[in-house]
């Protein structure tokens, strides 16, 4: 009876690179080729499973051909593209939306459920069954709508072990089929090969995603861990995504939950708060409350169309230790101090607000609000602030403007004369700094894309928020008066922040 050949024992006729990567739990890592790590999994005669790919994505398992040895490691690879067919084999959608996290968890499902039926049992105690699979809108002949997919591996990481589950969205950025197609079975592979030989490292799964295809050409904007061998919180797995660069924002619910961006903001009209938010303080809540009220006046919009978004970008989360590491209990103490409001919030690495905009501009066509302090203002018209840019601060106010996009802005107690509010119509009126773009400030204030905040809280408004985080760390009782009630509460019963009441 022939002895089946071990992964170990064939690896050093392809290459030493090999040797290094295939180690669970090394630290040192080298890069392998695509075809490298297809081949990996065809010579690991543990591995064996199904790919299933349905819509543009036909490119993942033809890598594993290609590589050579597949024989051992495809028990079979299907491609499910035509509509009716689809529905025949996992049933039909509801919302006739078929590129969707749903659909893609029927599909791992339904064919992870016959692979293991299907094999005898005397392989399962030395296999390690899998299904890929995945749900893809490329580039259409017409050159309109989303390119987008859903991807996901439900896996044995041991054998006999109960599956695993990785889910991940990702955004087609390049311009032609062809290259969407090549850049999608790039991906494929890596989430594949990442599964089985990076598991005791889930994050290290993500970093390794666009190994060989480039951050210039995806981004992959969510992932959803399941399992025993998976124990990450979902919300560090989305800020890693940001602060690792696989992706430009990801959005929290109002329930505090990872979100489909395209899903929440699907037909809504933007009201977006930036600020630090640590905590979210009376001065925010009231910003939101004011500035909601005068949307809701607006044409068009009614109090269910409305999502309030509160934005941190990514260079105001809080670093720890000697190699300046997110922290990451102050990140999701903010996230939830601001959820006990019913605000969503977005993080981004968006510094200028124009590129926010457009961000948001892709996921709805309705309006967009930024509410901001009187203070914040200023700083948005910094020349300094678009250098590089050729068209300078012209050219991001262009571009923030561009469609259906206004300013509220809120005012503030000066600090230098307590007795002196500066509001959005008095703002530009002093100050050598200002007075060359006064003329800009005024245009737009005159076409009603700056428009000054109403019916807001006057007792609110020289609430100093700088020394919040202070006393309440050191146990004061100052911070609850300038705090709502609802995250006063929040922040004592899950102690955020460091709240700890001596």
């Amino acid at each position: 009876m022939n002895r089946a050949i071990t992964l170990e024992e064939q690896l050093p006729h392809v290459g030493s690179q090999f040797s290094v990567q295939s180690r669970q739990g090394s630290d040192r890592m080298i890069q392998m080729s695509t075809i490298e790590k297809a081949l990996t999994m065809n010579l690991d005669a543990t591995k064996y499973g199904v790919f299933c790919e349905i819509g543009a994505g036909q490119e993942v398992v033809r890598h594993f051909f290609l590589a050579g040895g597949a024989s051992g490691t495809i028990a079979k690879s299907m491609s499910a593209y035509d509509k009716d067919v689809s529905d025949a084999i996992y049933g039909q959608e509801t919302n006739k939306r078929y590129v969707t996290r749903g659909r893609l968890e029927k599909m791992l499902s339904r064919e992870y459920d016959l692979l293991v039926d299907r094999m005898p049992q005397s392989r399962a105690s030395k296999t390690q069954y899998f299904v890929f699979a995945d749900t893809v809108a490329a580039m259409s002949y017409s050159g309109k709508g989303e390119c987008h997919g859903w991807l996901g591996v439900r896996a044995q990481l041991y054998p006999n072990a109960e599956p695993s589950q990785i889910l991940i969205h990702v955004r087609m950025l390049d311009s032609l089929n062809k290259q969407q197609a090549e850049a999608l079975g790039i991906l494929g592979v890596n989430l594949l090969y990442s599964t089985f030989y990076l598991k005791r490292q889930p994050l290290k799964i993500l970093e390794a995603l666009l190994d060989n295809v480039g951050r210039e050409r995806l981004e992959i904007d969510q992932c959803h861990l399941s399992g025993a061998y998976f124990d990450v919180d979902p919300r560090l797995i989305a800020l890693h995504l940001i602060t690792k660069g696989l992706t430009h924002a990801v959005l929290f619910d109002a329930d505090g939950n990872v979100a489909n961006v395209g899903d929440v903001l699907y037909r809504k009209d933007v009201l977006v708060l930036r600020g630090k938010f640590r905590p979210i303080t009376r001065v925010a809540a009231d910003m939101k409350m004011a500035a909601a009220e005068m949307l809701k006046a607006e044409e068009g919009v009614t109090e269910r169309s409305i999502i309030t978004l509160a934005e941190i970008s990514n260079r105001q989360l809080t670093t720890t230790g000697d190699n300046k590491e997110v922290d990451h209990h102050d990140f999701l103490s903010r996230v939830d101090a601001v959820c006990s409001l019913g605000i969503s919030v977005i993080v981004s690495d968006y510094l200028r607000f124009f590129r926010l905009r457009e961000y948001l501009g892709r996921y709805t066509r309705r309006k967009v609000r930024f509410c901001m302090s009187v203070f914040n203002v200023i700083d948005l018209f910094q020349e300094s602030f678009y250098q590089g840019m050729p068209g300078g601060v012209l050219e991001a106010m262009g571009r923030l403007f561009s469609d259906d996009v206004r300013l509220y802005i809120y005012p503030r107690v000066d600090p230098e004369n307590p007795s002196k509010l500066i509001t959005a119509d008095g703002l530009f009126l002093e100050g050598p700094q200002q007075k060359s773009l006064s003329h800009l400030y005024s245009f737009l204030r005159l076409r009603g894309k700056v428009v000054p905040v109403e019916g807001y809280d006057q007792s609110v408004l020289q609430i100093d928020t700088s020394s919040v985080i202070v006393d309440l760390q050191r146990g004061g009782e100052q911070w609850e008066k300038v705090v709502p009630p609802e995250v006063v509460k929040t922040i004592k019963q899950n102690q955020l922040f460091g709240y700890n009441k001596l």
